[in-house]
């Protein structure tokens, strides 16, 4: 009975899915897939799946075939917008990374390897991971992806990852090893961004000059601040705004825009364009004193590539 019970979980999302994941193909680029997200015909998919290419083409499952332009693609979250230029099956939903659980079951629905409408199965088996992307000079870390031990293989970068009830809780990004698969997570930090992208075109971001890593805070501290972790500084990039500031190798950054920070994402979160060449006050631990500075962050797009 399990095994007829998770057949139909599988197969009743695979149902509701394959329709509404495309196959992409970028001449020069190769082929990924893509989710239709919106009524009107947009899809998001992976920004190197599209790479510099400014239109495509799409074909679905029933064997229906459209053109796309790309709306906006965002290198440092590895995330793209495009828009079919023809009708699309509904819009999947889109669900809530933040609510996985390791040990949860999840779908994976793409076009690996030229497959269409492959459809694999597995579990969460690791949150909170880490992937690097590039921009010209730019390296952001993209937090807490999602990894998988649903089968993934090249063409399914772009692809949804669904939770039981189908919702896309995560875009299908990298194959990392065997029996390994990471997803960019759908949170609310995914969401600001898939706005910018289809508003703007792309996501302009504040600049500090940080490299950090998540800490836990001394006892009296957690006593004294209410929370338990903070973001030590493994590295200040000289000439950044936060080495102007005056931050240190070894801070412990509690509060940015006082706002608590616990973690990278928190950071990276009030980094947006509202942020930029604006007074940016930081609290850090240093050597058991708090230290108060502002900081100015600067446009990630201005910095020399």
């Amino acid at each position: 009975m399990a095994l007829d019970a998770y057949s139909q979980v599988v197969s009743s999302v695979a149902a509701e899915l394959t329709p509404k994941v495309a196959a992409v193909r970028v001449r020069g680029q190769g082929s990924g897939s893509a989710v239709v997200f919106t009524g009107d015909g947009f899809l998001l998919t992976n920004a190197h799946v599209v790479g510099r290419a400014r239109s495509g083409t799409l074909a679905f499952s029933d064997g229906a075939a459209a053109e796309f332009t790309v709306v906006g693609a965002d290198p440092l979250s590895d995330l793209a917008v495009i828009r079919a230029d023809g009708p699309t099956p509904a819009p999947a939903r889109l669900g809530d990374s933040d609510g996985l659980v390791v040990g949860q079951l999840v779908v994976a629905v793409g076009n690996p390897l030229g497959l269409a409408g492959s459809v694999t199965a597995g579990v969460v088996s690791g949150l909170g991971r880490s992937l690097p992307a590039r921009s010209g000079s730019a390296v952001r870390l993209i937090e807490d992806v999602i990894q998988t031990d649903a089968a993934l293989n090249p063409g399914n970068s772009g692809g949804a990852l669904a939770d039981a009830e189908g919702r896309v809780v995560g875009i299908n990004t990298a194959v990392a090893g065997v029996g390994l698969g990471l997803a960019v997570p759908i949170n609310s930090t995914t969401r600001s961004i898939v706005g910018a992208l289809m508003r703007d075109g792309r996501v302009r971001r504040a600049y500090l000059g940080l490299v950090t890593s998540p800490a836990p805070l001394p006892q009296w501290a957690r006593e004294r601040f209410g929370q338990p972790r903070a973001l030590r500084v493994m590295e200040v990039v000289p000439g950044s705004p936060a080495a102007k500031a005056g931050l240190r190798q070894g801070d412990l950054v509690l509060t940015a825009a006082r706002r608590p920070v616990a973690d990278a994402q928190a950071l990276q979160k009030l980094l947006f364009a509202d942020a930029i060449g604006r007074p940016f006050p930081i609290t850090v631990l240093r050597n058991g004193a708090l230290v108060d500075v502002i900081a100015e962050p600067v446009e990630l797009g201005s910095l020399p590539v």
